[in-house]
């Protein structure tokens, strides 16, 4: 579910868009379809009752719950100013970004409006653009909590997913001869 809302949500960006950096979209893309072929590996490995398969698809989803815990944690731990030096940096060092930024928030620059500096705002033109940094900062919040959160939420339900699969692991499988070993 996880991976197709990653590969669903990129695709709208895309569609409408709202993101024209090809890494973002890309790394979204790609992080939802490996979820979506661990998913895969157990779904086979509990229909088939394969041990290995399930044995992997346990370690890999302890280490993806591992890294989303984590990175979740971090979201809702960022403060209003760790979050401005995070933005400040990103701003910095990126420019497809800044420009769909600017073009989408109609803004021009990060602190202050320099209109010898070109921008993709509408506003540039009428040299009466407010800076970036205010309305960004207006919502990064929201968003680290929110993200924070739904990533917290289904952390949780990787670490029962892997509690399940150690669990229920080594049962044989009730099709199977009930002379075999496991």
């Amino acid at each position: 579910l996880v991976s197709l809302l990653l590969i669903g949500i990129a695709a709208w960006g895309i569609g409408f868009g709202l993101i024209s950096s090809f890494r973002v979209v890309g790394v979204a893309i790609a992080v939802g379809i490996f979820l979506f072929l661990i998913a895969l590996v157990g779904l086979i490995g509990a229909v088939k009752h394969h041990q290995v398969l399930l044995f992997f698809y346990m370690i890999i989803l302890l280490l993806v719950f591992i890294v989303q815990f984590s990175v979740s944690c971090a979201c809702l731990a960022l403060n209003k100013e760790q979050q401005s030096q995070l933005l400040e940096v990103g701003w910095n060092n990126t420019n497809s970004a800044r420009a769909d930024i600017e073009r989408n928030l109609n803004c021009c620059g990060f602190r202050v409006f320099d209109p010898n500096e070109t921008c993709s705002s509408d506003c540039f033109r009428s040299h009466q653009c407010q800076p970036c940094a205010p309305i960004i900062e207006e919502y990064s919040g929201m968003v680290l909590s929110f993200v924070g959160g739904i990533g917290l939420f289904f952390s949780f339900t990787e670490i029962l997913g892997v509690w399940l699969t150690y669990r229920y692991r080594n049962q044989k499988d009730p099709r199977a001869n009930p002379s075999a070993f496991l």
